[in-house]
């Protein structure tokens, strides 16, 4: 989606939030396999995915075009999520119940099916390598996490990722070196 739509559909949803539902049906599988990449667990990524995309839904109001994206606010957001969970001992969703008592977020909450889930996790076990990079990216610092996991797994580029995590393009190029380093190391 290009900027000038990316306007468009911000402006749509500021005076009618059902058109957030375009916002989630563009990335919610992106974010969704982020979060699960990122996670291993479906119910857990389920919950931050619903999360995020509330936190959105309720700050869409306050969305400024300041050179990022829609996506890249998405991903930031998801990324504060995931952050939230592992600074936490266990993840505490602070406005899932504002999403249960705002009818117009219903899709949000029942849109994937369990054949969804099914293909997610069989995807996962198939993959021993990810599993295994997985296990050691997970003892990484949450910063080389971070980088790893957007540039590797998400496909961004190292713009993208410095936009999603609020810094320099020489950081994320630092922090990705580093973090590859001490991943080849433990592996």
């Amino acid at each position: 989606m290009n900027p000038q739509q990316e306007a468009e559909l911000i402006e749509q949803c500021r005076s009618d939030p059902a058109a957030f539902g375009q916002v989630f049906d563009c990335w919610y599988k992106p974010l969704f396999g982020y979060i699960m990449r990122r996670t291993a667990d479906y119910d857990l990524s389920k919950d931050i995915a619903a999360e995020t995309f509330l936190k959105a839904f309720l700050k869409i109001n306050s969305f400024k075009w300041r050179g990022i994206s829609l996506s890249a606010w998405l991903y930031r957001i998801a990324t504060n999520e995931l952050n939230q969970y592992y600074r936490s001992s266990k993840y505490k969703p602070q406005s899932l119940q504002q999403l249960l008592e705002n009818p117009q977020m219903e899709k949000l909450l029942h849109q994937e099916t369990e054949n969804e889930r099914e293909i997610m996790e069989k995807e996962l076990k198939a993959y021993n390598d990810y599993n295994l990079i997985r296990a050691n990216l997970l003892k990484l610092d949450i910063k080389y996490q971070e980088v790893i996991s957007l540039r590797y797994f998400e496909q961004k580029t190292n713009l993208e990722i410095s936009l999603i995590l609020d810094k320099g393009e020489g950081t994320v190029k630092s922090l990705l070196s580093r973090g590859l380093e001490k991943l080849r190391n433990m592996l």
